[in-house]
């Protein structure tokens, strides 16, 4: 017989680079979110002084310092780039601020300048806080290793310094200081940094290790095999960083046509006053068309058009629990078509369980009287199934006798004296090391059956026979199966799931999820590897993981999501977007939610086409007066930003929320 518990839910160095670049990108970064700050502050408080009709000295001066606090930086990048011989819309949106406030339509110039300038210091921080996270991860390998001597002796030096065959000396509770190979002893080393398994892997000679990994119990020698520079640690900081530099810039809609839009509104323009001139008419009159024509055929409605839409959908976003980080990962969002899932922390929730109590026929043991053994003879261990199987008893509110001469032994298990009776509980295969009784066989028959079924074999022993086997796996999120199947209906296509974990796990837990699509054992750059692939086949990728070796593939996909609480902090600042209270459902509701506000953005770019349109046409064919073409251009802004504001609504989440559940 078998019981499945339900418990409640828990709550090598490479050389180090020179920190001067980090600086000056962190300096510019909070330099240019500070005089962002700075404009927006002052057109919030001009912005209800002017609408309370106070005095025009009153917020004239505010509106002034907006425009210099917000709009120097852009102005200065649309300077920069007219000396290249190319036009932005940077540029374009301080001419038309300024034109706009020339006829005295101050305070849409301010509002011009103060999205710019928080759209461009988000960006700017952003950029700047994942760089910092990617050195950051160089400080999970230790910075000193001890390196043992022909001799016998020892001696501490610098990982930097370890060359291939050096042999180093890896005590319990040290990191690993280089890639190598275990040469003598025996360990469990947390590798969880770099495959993301969720346990301990028992390490004896012969086996690979990781450099930052932990070794837990145990003392290993290991022969290294790589240079620092070369090492997995080390890789994973090289493809995060290739990936953020050579990943395609996206850009808004507004964007990708600026140069077009740009140099086509500049000619267009001049032609609108230099053409009357040629024809004999007044400077005057020519120079006021002109001007209503710039001012018409701004783009500030196609601006509103796309920024309003994406910034409420991060808003409401935010509210219900996920991150999106700027206004163009909204965007992104809504074109995926492809979805990979890291495994543990993930789809799981990253912590082992006790699953599965199975006394042996014989024994005359009861399911809680195995699990009380177990769990005194384990509650002096820290090791992480012990933990497991302590919290298994606990929940069941079961009484622990007090173990007697508790001793570890590293990759095969714990001993101790409980009630009377020498108690073991470890690995199936070391405990038994081939004996052929009955209890033995039958033993090693459960333990395989649960090992079939993904799970982690524990057995007790109970004076040297075997009485019971234990299932413990890492617990499956409540919300992960109709996640993957709302995926599935959103994309078009099954996810993929991509783990470090071994594959009989991985097969269990998709099998579980509906996902057929399995890439098991696999580093972090098979894991990019595996999107690469996805990608050159025309799919938009989105991964969503948690760990440091999730963080190469997360930057290397279309978009990345990364999970909040138990997130690696290269994964959070890495991934484009955060789920903050790790509820994975929130996945394609965001998802669906972005494709609302490009929904909604087509909509106000149509809105903002006919006003435009209909205003030059106007202004080309006849004579628009200015005041009507003011008018007519604040309103197109007016009604495009509130259309927009629709997605802040309660009701927009729940209806992308609907959608993605379809």
């Amino acid at each position: 017989m078998s019981t499945t518990l339900t418990e409640r839910p828990a709550p090598a160095a490479a050389p180090r680079e020179s920190l001067a670049p980090k600086r000056r990108t962190r300096v510019f970064a909070l330099a240019e979110a500070r005089w962002a700050a700075a404009a927006t502050v002052a057109f919030l408080i001009a912005l209800p002084l002017q609408l309370t009709g106070a005095p025009v000295w009153a917020w004239v001066p505010l509106y002034a310092i907006a425009y210099v606090t917000g709009g120097w930086e852009p102005g200065w990048a649309g300077l920069q780039a007219l000396r290249e011989k190319t036009l932005d819309v940077d540029l374009l949106m301080i001419v038309a601020a300024i034109g706009a406030a020339s006829i005295g339509q101050v305070m849409d110039g301010a509002l011009l300048i103060v999205i710019f300038a928080t759209s461009g210091a988000l960006e700017a921080l952003a950029t700047a806080r994942t760089q910092d996270s990617v050195r950051g991860l160089l400080d999970l390998a230790p910075t000193t290793a001890t390196r043992l001597l022909d001799g016998g002796g020892e001696e501490t030096v610098a990982t930097e310094e370890l060359v291939v065959g050096d042999t180093i000396l890896i005590r319990p509770g040290e990191r690993v200081g280089a890639d190598g190979r275990v040469l003598d002893g025996v360990g469990d080393v947390d590798q969880a940094t770099i495959t993301g398994e969720p346990l301990p892997v028992a390490k004896q000679t012969g086996d690979e290790v990781f450099a930052g990994t932990l070794n837990g119990t145990g003392a290993l020698r290991v022969r290294v095999e790589r240079d620092a520079s070369d090492s997995v640690i080390a890789r994973i900081v090289k493809m995060v960083e290739e990936a953020s530099e050579t990943k395609a810039p996206t850009q808004l809609f507004i964007e990708k046509v600026e140069q077009r839009y740009s140099l086509g509104m500049v000619f267009a323009t001049l032609a609108v006053f230099l053409i009357p001139l040629a024809f004999g008419a007044a400077v005057t009159g020519s120079l006021l068309r002109a001007m209503t024509f710039m001012i018409v055929a701004s783009p500030c409605a196609v601006v509103l058009a796309t920024m309003p839409p994406l910034l409420s959908a991060i808003a409401n976003a935010g509210r219900h629990g996920v991150l999106v980080k700027s206004a163009v990962v909204m965007e992104r969002l809504g074109q995926v078509d492809a979805v990979a899932l890291d495994k543990t922390g993930t789809l799981t929730e990253g912590t082992p369980r006790v699953t599965d109590i199975r006394p042996l026929a014989g024994s005359g043991l009861s399911e809680e009287e195995l699990l009380t053994l177990a769990a005194s003879t384990e509650h002096p261990s820290e090791h992480p199934l012990a933990r497991a199987v302590v919290d298994a008893a606990r929940q069941l509110g079961l009484d622990l006798p007090v173990a007697e001469d508790f001793t570890s032994a590293p990759g095969v298990g714990v001993t101790a004296t409980v009630a009377g009776d020498a108690i073991a509980v470890g690995a199936p295969a070391r405990l038994i090391n081939g004996r052929e009784d009955a209890l033995s066989v039958k033993a090693a028959a459960v333990a395989e059956e649960l090992e079939n079924g993904g799970r982690t074999a524990v057995l007790v022993e109970r004076d040297g026979t075997p009485v019971g086997v234990l299932g413990i796996a890492d617990r499956l999120r409540p919300d992960a199966a109709a996640t993957v199947a709302a995926l599935v209906t959103l994309t078009g296509s099954t996810p993929m799931l991509v783990t470090g974990d071994n594959p009989r796990a991985a097969a269990r837990l998709a099998a579980e999820v509906g996902i057929t699509d399995v890439r098991a054992g696999l580093l972090p750059q098979d894991k990019v590897a595996a999107v690469q692939e996805q990608e050159k086949a025309g799919r938009k990728v989105l991964v969503i993981g948690d760990g440091v070796n999730d963080a190469p593939a997360l930057a290397a996909a279309h978009t990345g999501i990364a999970m909040g609480r138990a997130g690696s902090d290269l994964a959070l600042e890495t991934a484009d977007a955060v789920i903050v209270r790790d509820e994975l459902a929130t996945v394609p509701t965001v998802v669906a939610l972005s494709r609302r506000a490009r929904q909604f953005v087509v909509q106000n770019l149509v809105i903002a086409s006919v006003f435009i349109s209909g205003l030059v046409i106007w202004d080309l064919a006849g004579h628009l007066p200015l005041p009507l073409g003011v008018l007519g251009h604040e309103g197109s802004t007016v009604i495009v930003g509130l259309n927009g504001l629709r997605l802040l609504r309660e009701s927009a989440w729940k209806r992308a929320g609907a959608e993605g559940a379809k």
